[in-house]
């Protein structure tokens, strides 16, 4: 098996985009229009990364009806992608690494169980040039952790899992690496603390933007 990497996979929300405030707005809002309570922002932390069906089955009171909760996803999704820009954006130093693995050879896609539509949105405002492909939740793509949006991605990029790594924050992202075949980096400035992420099997951390280049160039057969 082949151990140098010149493929990478992001997540989104957690690893490249700060858009826990954004969410936590889009959610409210749509709780308060069915009348249920409003949570903060760290009760949300604890559940994005899933997908927002996720979010919201575990975010709602013990006993709504798996129907009322397909009536908020739309709502949802009409809000979130008319507000995804307001409170959103690259957490610091990660364009800057980007730009300089895209500048060193590397391929990069985004995969991310968000509503793809906000995916194409954030994709085009802040990587666009940079990172080839972007891929979020849509029809006939199982989300993660299912291995499917990372090959489609890897499709894309004609790239392999052999030659690859993922980067996450999250145990989705944990478990996603490891259904499609691949390594992975846990970054620490997301979603997820890395005592919870030790628990979870990760081995691998960045505690920034910087070490991500170390440890990636570390593995690298680009210009090798």
């Amino acid at each position: 098996m082949n151990d140098k990497w010149d493929t990478i996979i992001w997540d989104m929300d957690g690893t490249t985009l700060n858009t826990l405030d954004d969410l936590t707005v889009s959610m409210n809002y749509t709780l308060e229009m069915f009348n249920l309570a409003p949570h903060t922002v760290d009760e949300y932390r604890r559940v994005f990364g899933n997908g927002v069906r996720y979010a919201f089955e575990h975010i709602v009171p013990e006993g709504i009806e798996a129907e009322l909760i397909d009536k908020m996803l739309p709502v949802y999704k009409e809000h979130y992608d008319e507000h995804c820009l307001d409170r959103t954006g690259p957490y610091d130093g990660i364009v800057d690494i980007m730009r300089e693995l895209s500048c060193r050879g590397y391929k990069q896609a985004i995969v991310s169980n968000k509503i793809d539509s906000a995916v194409q949105e954030l994709h085009e405002r802040f990587f666009a040039g940079v990172v080839d492909v972007a891929i979020g939740e849509r029809d006939g793509v199982k989300r993660k952790p299912a291995p499917d949006m990372v090959y489609e991605a890897l499709k894309e990029l004609g790239s392999t899992a052999a030659a690859s790594v993922y980067i996450g924050d999250s145990e989705v992202d944990l478990a996603t690496a490891k259904n499609a075949g691949l390594p992975s980096i846990s970054v620490l400035w997301g979603f997820r603390d890395k005592g919870f992420l030790l628990e979870q099997g990760a081995v691998r951390f960045a505690e920034s933007p910087t070490d991500i280049i170390e440890l990636i160039c570390s593995q690298s057969s680009v210009n090798s």
